[in-house]
Parts: structure tokens; C-alpha cells; sequence
């Protein structure tokens, strides 16, 4: 008799490849229900992601995670504007024959994630975004300590709670060392970590731009577009400070924003069972409605 296989989950799930355009897109999917493409933050790869909140969102949504191209195991030109981040994930749902999805994205990827919605709101059930930026300048800007960290050729154990978690919290120091074991433990077909020289060149293509330029309307068009939106941030957000969404609270008619107390940038990595539960309830509770 043979013994039963692993369930797949994320530190077992296999890397798919999707040939597309003229580009291959490195991905993996666990889980069932509907369906969720998640899209990763500056320097992010498939491996990025903590496996404990793939996996707690896996028992409710069938679960996409994928390197852009040009980076990790993906192949073609890469490119940090929204709009080419946006691309690969829809050409990848579109890959899938998947119609209908919800979209969600952390950080560099909650941006792609909005500019997916735009692009095509027929086919979005819901948007998660988790600590990132509306479009616009920020104000208030990002800390100085982000870049002079999330910079660095390497980020250890002592970096990744500076760029994702509390350092003045006992409780996420902890949960920073945690999470950092956990992505670590996968040893099969791990994404190669962005090189130095192709991250910087991508910010330089874009030097003098905001992060989330407001060139094509879309403040506008999330405002009024009746996609429930759900943002979950820290209160100790390094990178695009909550405040940013405050004015937007009664502005975004259908913008559900949580805040989360002595957390960062990664607040689904310190706690990421109730972060899914949050965004899968979210799901579960909240349905489109009529564009204003």
C-alpha cells in the first residue's frame, strides 16, 4: 500500500512555471476556495512569504503566490512601476483560467494589487492590502530607517524586525525570530534572492517618482468602484505610515481599515492565523457592490 502524499502546503508546495508572452512566471498554489493571487513586496520573492499565513489563508482560499518577472525563478524584464507589477499578475490569472479572484498584495505589492482592480474590475471579488499606500504622496513619508535598512545587500534577523515588526515590543522581537524560522525551513526549489544591482537599478529607474503616482485616476476609481477594500497596517508602519489612510476612511466608500496596535510593516507575519482569519472574514462578509 502507498503511503498517502504530503499535503501540499507551503513549505511543500512545488513551483509551477507559466509560460506567458514571452516570459515564464514562477508560482505555487495551495488550498481551496476561491481564488487569492497575492503579489510580494519590494525585494519579495515566492519565498518571501511566511508559511504559517499561506497556510492559515489556504483553509480558506485556494492560495497564488508568484515572482514577478525577471526576478526569483521568473524569467523576462523586470520593473518596479505598478503597472508592469499588475500585468504579471493578471496574466498569470488569466494562465489559470481563473475569471473571478480576489486580489491581495504586501507593501510594493498592496500598490499592484490596486492598480489590478482598476485595470479589471469585473473580475475582482475583494482587494487585501496589507501595509502599503494609497495612491498619492505620502504624508506622512516613509522613515529614514527603512531605506538605510531595506537597502542593505543582506537582511538578518535584526534588519527584518526593523523593516516588518515593533523593535520596541518584547512580543514582536519574538514573533520576528519566529517568522524568520519559519521562512527559512523550506529547502526545495527556493526563489534566488534579488541581487543588489538589479534592485537598485529598479529604484533608479524610477528616482524622482512617487512610489504611488496618481497619474491615471485611480484615488478616483477605488473611491467609488464598490470593491470592498481591506487595509491592514501596523501603528508602527516604517514604510507607508498609517495616517496616509486615514483622510480616505469616509472617502473610500467601501475601504474597511484596521490598524493594528505595536506592529510594523509585516503585521501578517507577527500574527498571521489571525491575519487570514481578518482578511477571510472580510471575504466571507462583505460583498461588491454597485460602482458609485
Amino acid at each position: 500500500m502507498n503511503a498517502p502524499s504530503a499535503v501540499p502546503s507551503a513549505s511543500n508546495a512545488p513551483t509551477r512555471f507559466a509560460d506567458i508572452k514571452g516570459r515564464t512566471i514562477a508560482y505555487r498554489e495551495i488550498g481551496t476556495g476561491p481564488a487569492l493571487i497575492l503579489c510580494v513586496r519590494f525585494r519579495g520573492i515566492l519565498d518571501s512569504w511566511d508559511p504559517a499565513f499561506l497556510d492559515s489563508l489556504a483553509c480558506h482560499f485556494h492560495v497564488i503566490t508568484f515572482d514577478y518577472s525577471g526576478l526569483g525563478q521568473s524569467t523576462g524584464s523586470p520593473s518596479y512601476r505598478p503597472e508592469r507589477l499588475a500585468s504579471d499578475a493578471i496574466d498569470l490569472a488569466d494562465a489559470l483560467g481563473l475569471r473571478q479572484f480576489i486580489i491581495g498584495g504586501w507593501s510594493l505589492g498592496g500598490i499592484a494589487a490596486q492598480v489590478v482592480a482598476a485595470q479589471i474590475p469585473d473580475r475582482i471579488s475583494h482587494v487585501a492590502l496589507i501595509g502599503t499606500s494609497p495612491p498619492g504622496r505620502l504624508d506622512p513619508p516613509s522613515e529614514p530607517i527603512f531605506l538605510q535598512t531595506a537597502l542593505k545587500p543582506i537582511n538578518d534577523l535584526a534588519d527584518e524586525t526593523i523593516l516588518f515588526f515593533e523593535p520596541a515590543s518584547a512580543s514582536s522581537r519574538e514573533a520576528a525570530a519566529n517568522s524568520h524560522q519559519r521562512i527559512a525551513a523550506r529547502s526545495e526549489s527556493r526563489s534566488p534572492a534579488i541581487p543588489p544591482e538589479t534592485y537598485l537599478r529598479l529604484l533608479q529607474e524610477r528616482a524622482g517618482e512617487d512610489i504611488f503616482a496618481d497619474t491615471n485616476g485611480y484615488n478616483t476609481f477605488l473611491a467609488n468602484c464598490g470593491i470592498p477594500i481591506l487595509v491592514i497596517t501596523g501603528d508602527h508602519e516604517i514604510v507607508f505610515p498609517a495616517p496616509n489612510w486615514f483622510a480616505l476612511s469616509r472617502v473610500w466608500k467601501s475601504l474597511h481599515l484596521l490598524v493594528l496596535p505595536q506592529m510594523g510593516h509585516g503585521p501578517q507575519h507577527e500574527v498571521p492565523e489571525m491575519a487570514a482569519d481578518i482578511i477571510a472574514t472580510f471575504v466571507r462578509n462583505r460583498a461588491k457592490q454597485p460602482m458609485a
